[in-house]
């Protein structure tokens, strides 16, 4: 008989194809377990699979008392308390690494697209102004790649792809991280000093409590009128009502955003800015990132169920 796994996050059917090849799977669609499946059913569940981003706190694993795995699917476990984890004896996967480089492309995308204003560009030509010269303020030249000050926060798997493809347009790199690390970069001691150097400040960093809101007015304003801020972390990284209030008043020129607050985002006074690049979540959405995530979440699973410790453990679990 397979071991049995419960899917606490809703995922769709294709991309826990290969989970189902190997494994029971008890999907709950992204509804409470406990709706789903009755109680003596969840008393036996061994092993979840889960979004990082999902809120699991302690009184939804205690919902399964025989809990011995929560596996996130993908680099982030932000949503899982890892300290009710550890309390329960319960061992935290992930998938590191798994999806930095296309995490890093979607980075290097959205800054290109903010700072060069292609939407804007793109508009200039479908609305038919460009074939009839009307001039647009917006489309003025713009400062380009070479010589532009790239501020990194977080210097991980993800930021150093960020920093590595910058430096590759022959951009300036600095970064900000909890550690300095022996790389080719400018490194600053504080994201306000960091802030007040670059004019592009990319979010790299490990979503948690010590991050919630960190972007907030003063980082913005230190980034200056010709600043911009790219965002492919967490939502609750930057302080939202403080990024619009500076994209509204031009305190900054622009962002690009891959993450928000609230998933998936609504129509609402950021999103009508026109200085802003969005894309919904995608940063890690590649076959080759979702292969690499799988390998890792099968990796865990299975050493697990054979009593193994996790080859992809989260270190601070």
């Amino acid at each position: 008989m397979a071991d049995k796994v419960l899917i606490f996050s809703r995922f769709p059917k294709t991309m826990m194809a290969r989970f189902a090849e190997r494994f029971e799977l008890l999907d709950t669609g992204g509804k409470p377990a406990h709706e789903m499946f009755p109680t003596e059913e969840l008393g036996g569940i061994r092993a979840l699979l889960t979004a990082g981003g999902s809120p699991l706190g302690a009184e939804a694993m205690d919902l399964f008392p025989k809990l011995g795995a929560i596996v996130c699917y993908g680099t982030g476990y932000d949503g899982v308390d890892l300290k009710a984890a550890a309390a329960r004896n319960i061992a935290v996967g992930h998938s590191p690494g798994a999806n930095a480089a296309s995490v890093a492309d979607i980075a290097m995308t959205l800054m290109l697209a903010t700072t060069r204003r292609i939407l804007v560009a793109d508009q200039y030509v479908r609305s038919g102004d460009w074939a009839a010269s009307k001039q647009s303020p917006m489309m003025r030249p713009q400062v380009g790649m070479p010589g532009r000050r790239i501020g990194v926060y977080g210097m991980g798997e993800i930021g150093r792809k960020i920093a590595a493809r910058c430096a590759a347009f022959e951009s300036e790199v600095g970064y900000f991280s909890r550690s300095r690390y022996d790389l080719p970069y400018q490194y600053f001691p504080s994201l306000e000093a960091l802030a007040d150097w670059c004019s592009v400040l990319m979010i790299a960093v490990r979503a948690g409590a010590e991050t919630q809101h960190v972007v907030n007015a003063d980082i913005l304003g230190r980034l200056g009128a010709d600043g911009y801020v790219v965002n492919i972390s967490r939502g609750s990284v930057i302080d939202q009502n403080a990024l619009v209030a500076a994209l509204t008043d031009k305190t900054i020129a622009g962002a690009g955003l891959d993450v928000f607050e609230k998933e998936p985002h609504a129509p609402d006074a950021l999103t009508a800015l026109p200085n802003v690049v969005f894309a919904p979540h995608i940063g890690g959405h590649t076959l080759e990132s979702h292969v690499a995530m799988q390998n890792c979440v099968l990796a865990n699973l299975t050493a697990f169920f054979e009593g193994k410790p996790l080859p992809y453990a989260v270190k601070s679990a």
